[in-house]
């Protein structure tokens, strides 16, 4: 009987001890587990850990540690129960939460004081950790007496400047969009770690859970010239690095929340399932080599969003595509697949990927426009070491720097044309030059730019990109400029062609008075001018800048011979990331100042297939129009500018005739085979229509309807394949030899009313 009963309560105490077991909110058991199993199967991880456990014995000689090391000891404690890093963690969580506080100098001279900013938010993301991790090991006391001060010294100041009724003043947009994020939900974790002690703690963190979809679904704000902190598809506006940074710190909240309360109902957040594309968009991957980003903004070119997607993943959002970009960006310099562990945490949530085939590319468009930021990516594969243009005409403020319209090239796995990037914050350079306007490709007018105060107040009218249009060979969109420029310019547009192997940058200029327009181009490599063209080479990547209007380079000969010819003069900047090194870049400008111009330049992008005969380009120009014709491929393309659709006209429309082409267009492109007659409709393989409502030729209408769109129409006269861009409810007529009753529009197939005598085929476009 009495050995009955010492069993029973063995058992008793057995099963206590069980249900009272920590439920950890990131060293959690299972991922431990799963990095035991993957350290015993797969030797680069076991390098890895070996690495880190390592480093973490080196710590224990150190006589004093810093609460960052908490990441490192908590993991390494978790995964060996070796007690002398428990003792060490102890010691720093004493250490800390004895404190006055955890904030810098700078933030608690501020009026009101900052008591909960950046330098606390990471703090008491760490002492969580460690608290989290050896909370078995401290005794009832301990624990208790730490989480107190923990309350007081890290969780009450964020709350207090961020949260609560009686005392906050930050709101969603304070230091830009990411502080938010990080100082909220950082403190969410930190209550989710004390939340045994501290009975207040589990209604603090619901609070903080709450306030997720209004961060999330912030508008901005029209009088302070806030934008709001997401694209409708998912971007995110600061740059790729404050991206990842602020999206991430949420994240890690959310997914805590999942470990300690699995039975706790999220936040439906329609977002989350875009935040993953949008890094694989703004992404350039690079053969045997680090996956690049693109620059805008403060980031670094070597940034991605890997804490971010890694997340997305561990909660559920397991995409293949993700699986593929988390494959990707753990690659480094000399193909060693290992993951890139910037910290501890990225060691311990290890994901759990499936194998994909060798060929594997992400089932998503080449190109796409972030409308509601000003972000653009196009590429003319998802291939390693393929082509992209990148194109930024948004917001300026805070990280965003002044660029409207400005654009970047990668090509030949390399960041070939570029921007000036950054330095640290505390350097008079980051304001006096890596923000403003001449560290970007833009135009210039007299010198200047946007304002020089924009990324600090913010622009009253921002930049934006619109009509992305993608075929089978080409590519369109249009960055509007005006706006950020509108105290020196009153048209300021930027219209990116790409065709083949040709990227024509055309822009449209107009200033208040007369002066002097550049367009600036910033490299990296070596560059020269060669004739026509300017050559920008890094390595086996090479593109070719060849101005085409006003004018071109002067072909022989030294420049005061030809004093009308466009004009190259080399400037210096900064490099990204060392101001203190220089950096040259390229100023193109017309001869004589004017009041308005255009700009139409055309990039090369040299590859294997074109090194011997490289596209024909040649520049002609009508009457009230401007045009390039490019050869390549056994095809040719016909760009039309049409000069009386530039906004010079009132109340007569741009109706123009353009080598027998009639039509109101701002811009038409014209595509044939090599050779073929191109005065002959039935010519026609591609056409595209840039604000414009007709095509027609020697009578025959091709193309029609009574309000302008931008439209690309491909195998014109085969079976039509219509992308259309236009007012929400349009009557579009389009010329078919053959009758018709569809045509596949905007990706699919719409009935169409066929008229046998005007060889049209009526469509209405719903958009």
């Amino acid at each position: 009987m009495k050995k009955a009963i010492v069993l029973s309560l063995c058992f008793m105490v057995a099963f206590q001890t069980l249900a009272e077991a920590r439920d950890y909110f990131l060293y959690t058991d299972e991922n431990i587990t799963y990095l035991k199993n993957q350290i015993n199967t797969d030797p680069q991880i076991k390098r890895l850990w070996d690495k880190n456990y390592k480093e973490a014995r080196e710590l224990l000689k150190k006589e004093r540690l810093g609460a960052n090391d908490c990441k490192l000891l908590g993991l390494v404690y978790r995964m060996t129960d070796e007690t002398k890093y428990a003792e060490a963690i102890k010691k720093i969580l004493q250490d800390y939460v004895s404190r006055e506080t955890w904030e810098s100098e700078q933030l608690l001279s501020r009026t009101p004081s900052w008591q909960g900013g950046l330098k606390t938010s990471h703090t008491s993301f760490y002492i969580a950790i460690g608290y989290d991790c050896i909370y078995d090991y401290l005794s009832a006391e301990e624990r208790q007496q730490i989480a107190a001060e923990f309350v007081r010294v890290g969780i009450d100041p964020a709350r207090e400047d961020w949260l609560l009724p009686a005392s906050s003043f930050h709101t969603f947009d304070t230091m830009g969009h990411n502080w938010w994020s990080a100082c909220v939900y950082m403190a969410g974790i930190s209550a989710l770690a004390v939340r045994e002690e501290i009975p207040e703690a589990t209604e603090w963190v619901r609070e903080i859970a709450a306030t997720a979809s209004e961060w999330v679904n912030f508008a901005g704000s029209v009088l302070q010239n806030k934008p709001p902190t997401f694209d409708q598809d998912g971007g995110f506006y600061e740059s790729v690095n404050y991206a990842n940074y602020g999206v991430s710190q949420y994240l890690l909240f959310r997914y805590a929340l999942q470990e300690v309360w699995p039975e706790e109902p999220q936040l439906e957040l329609p977002v989350l399932d875009k935040i993953g594309d949008f890094f694989i968009d703004v992404c350039y991957y690079v053969k045997d080599g680090s996956v690049l980003s693109l620059p805008f903004g403060d980031t670094g070119i070597l940034i991605s969003g890997q804490e971010t997607v890694n997340l997305l993943w561990k909660l559920g959002y397991q995409k293949e595509r993700y699986a593929w970009y988390l494959k990707k960006v753990s690659q480094r310099d000399g193909n060693q697949k290992l993951p890139k562990l910037d910290s501890p945490e990225d060691l311990a949530l290890l994901p759990d990927l499936p194998a994909l085939p060798a060929d594997y590319v992400p089932d998503m468009p080449t190109s796409h426009l972030y409308e509601d930021m000003g972000w653009a990516s196009l590429r003319n594969s998802w291939e390693d070491n393929a082509s992209l243009l990148a194109i930024k005409s948004g917001f300026t403020w805070n990280h965003a720097h002044a660029d409207a319209g400005s654009f970047v090239i990668f090509h030949k796995g390399k960041y070939i044309i570029t921007e000036s990037g950054k330095s640290s914050y505390g350097n008079p350079l980051y304001t006096e030059y890596y923000c403003q306007s001449e560290a970007h490709n833009v135009v210039l007018f007299k010198g200047q730019g946007q304002n020089r105060r924009d990324p600090y107040y913010g622009v009253v009218n921002s930049g934006s990109l619109h009509n992305l249009l993608e075929g089978q060979n080409f590519k369109y969109v249009m960055a509007n400029a005006s706006g950020p420029y509108a105290h020196i310019l009153a048209r300021n547009y930027r219209h990116f062609i790409w065709v083949g192997d040709v990227i024509l940058v055309i822009d449209d200029l107009l200033a208040h008075e007369s002066g002097k327009f550049e367009h600036l181009i910033h490299y990296n490599g070596e560059s020269e001018r060669n004739g026509r063209d300017l050559s920008i080479k890094d390595g086996e990547s090479e593109v070719l800048v060849r101005p085409l209007f006003p004018e071109t380079f002067p072909v022989g000969g030294l420049p005061h011979d030809f004093p009308e010819q466009i004009r190259l003069e080399e400037k210096l900047g900064y490099k990204d990331h060392h101001p203190e090194e220089r950096q040259p870049y390229w100023s193109i400008s017309p001869a004589e100042e004017t009041q308005r111009t255009k700009f139409i330049t055309a990039i090369l992008l040299k590859t294997d297939d074109n090194q011997d005969q490289l596209p024909e380009i040649e520049r002609f120009q009508g009457d009230n129009f401007i045009g390039v014709s490019i050869t390549q491929d056994n095809e040719t393309t016909e760009l039309y500018f049409n000069l009386k659709a530039d906004g010079r006209l009132k109340h007569r429309n741009s109706v123009n005739d353009m080598n027998g082409w009639e039509t109101d267009a701002y811009l038409t492109v014209l595509k044939f085979d090599e050779g073929a007659d191109k005065s002959n409709p039935d010519h026609l393989k591609e056409v595209f229509i840039g604000h414009g409502s007709y095509l027609r030729r020697d009578s025959q209408v091709l193309m029609h309807a009574l309000s302008k769109y931008t439209a690309l129409v491909e195998d014109i006269n085969g079976k039509a394949e219509v992308i259309f861009q236009g007012q929400d409810e349009a009557t579009f007529r389009l010329r078919s030899i053959q009758p018709v009753s569809d045509v596949k529009l905007n990706n699919r197939v719409v009935p169409g009313v066929y008229d046998e005598d005007s060889q049209m085929v009526k469509l209405v476009v719903e958009n």
